[in-house]
């Protein structure tokens, strides 16, 4: 049969299940049989009709994993039965940022699950620089490559090195990402996040000290973890407006913030403690391909898993009727990936 199952948003909180035809490759292009997609923050301001620049019907997802089964002409160095992780950011390869090899903030940037068509969905064709070969990792593993590149794009946009003293705000999926991967790189990493279960699975999975940022003691136990000085470098993954114009106080003399979270708004923070301690404050967006080899090192060398940001698992062929119970209203996901194979690990909307 050339039919594939095919879940679409045809408006926000209305999915819909389709029978469309199995795509073949263009001559640049790879066709993979998805295993597994990973369910971002992305898809559920989509599914809610809060993503912007969003165009409605569109097939999410965008944090992929799947083996090869054709290759177009001429994209014969890849072949068929290899698994891969797809890198959903599409450049355009024409302006400054393209031309600069920093694709993953395009002027122009399209992403799969978002600008075009995704991986909710049995098959799928990309470009065949849009794929990375991810043999040997588990599959939910591989889809979350993605996200843990992210994490991984704005630890290297802080330039943590060995024995950085970092500050990693927010343990969703990007902050755990990134403090998982401030880790691995030697550095000192404390995490502060509001919720008592995401502090308790940062202990658990990532073995690292969790702080409540509104703790009247934070501050000085923060100081306590670095050896009574304030973060060297903070990664603030929350997207929240009063933790990022917090960022500035928490920061020490020379110190440099990153901003992965991102919300609609103005930031307000003191001008003279800014100046005062020469902060350097950058923002960091999307992921090049460089991030994701780095994350592929480390899941091979066994520094990233999946356990780390993984605590639901969903059947693709029950999705349209979960997504709202297990995803959208479920207060303990920090991450979900959804499974095409029915046997693949046991999985279980749990």
């Amino acid at each position: 049969m050339n039919i594939m199952k095919t879940l679409v948003c045809q408006q926000p909180g209305e999915w819909a299940w389709q029978s469309r035809n199995i795509p073949k490759p263009q001559k640049n292009e790879v066709l993979i049989k998805i295993k597994t997609v990973g369910i971002c923050g992305t898809d559920i301001h989509a599914w809610g009709g809060k993503q912007p620049f969003f165009s409605y019907p569109r097939v999410l997802g965008h944090e992929i994993c799947g083996d090869i089964v054709e290759v177009g002409c001429e994209a014969q160095q890849w072949q068929v039965g290899q698994q891969v992780a797809v890198i959903p950011y599409v450049g355009c390869n024409t302006c400054s940022a393209c031309r600069e090899g920093r694709g993953n903030c395009c002027e122009n940037i399209a992403v799969f699950g978002v600008h075009r068509d995704g991986g909710f969905s049995e098959y799928l064709c990309v470009p065949q620089q849009n794929v990375l070969l991810a043999e040997g990792i588990a599959p939910e593993a591989v889809a979350l490559i993605e996200p843990f590149a992210i994490s991984a794009h704005a630890v290297r946009r802080a330039a943590v090195r060995a024995g950085d003293e970092v500050l990693v705000v927010g343990a969703g999926p990007i902050g755990l990402g990134a403090a998982a991967i401030a880790k691995a790189e030697g550095a000192r990493v404390v995490v502060a996040d509001v919720s008592d279960e995401r502090r308790a699975h940062v202990t658990e999975q990532l073995d690292l000290p969790a702080l409540d940022p509104l703790a009247v003691d934070f501050d000085a136990r923060l100081r306590c973890l670095f050896g009574g000085h304030l973060a060297h470098k903070i990664v603030d993954a929350t997207g929240n407006p009063q933790s990022m114009n917090r960022a500035v106080d928490l920061i020490r003399h020379a110190g440099s913030i990153v901003f992965v979270g991102l919300f609609k708004g103005d930031l307000q923070f003191s001008d003279p403690e800014f100046h005062k301690k020469e902060t350097t404050l950058m923002g960091s967006r999307n992921a090049t391909a460089e991030d994701f080899a780095r994350v592929g090192e480390l899941m091979r060398s066994g520094e990233l898993s999946a356990g780390m940001l993984l605590t639901h698992r969903l059947r693709f062929s029950e999705l349209g009727s979960t997504f709202e119970r297990d995803v959208i209203n479920n207060p303990r996901l920090i991450k979900g990936v959804i499974e095409f194979a029915e046997n693949i690990n046991g999985a279980s909307g749990n």
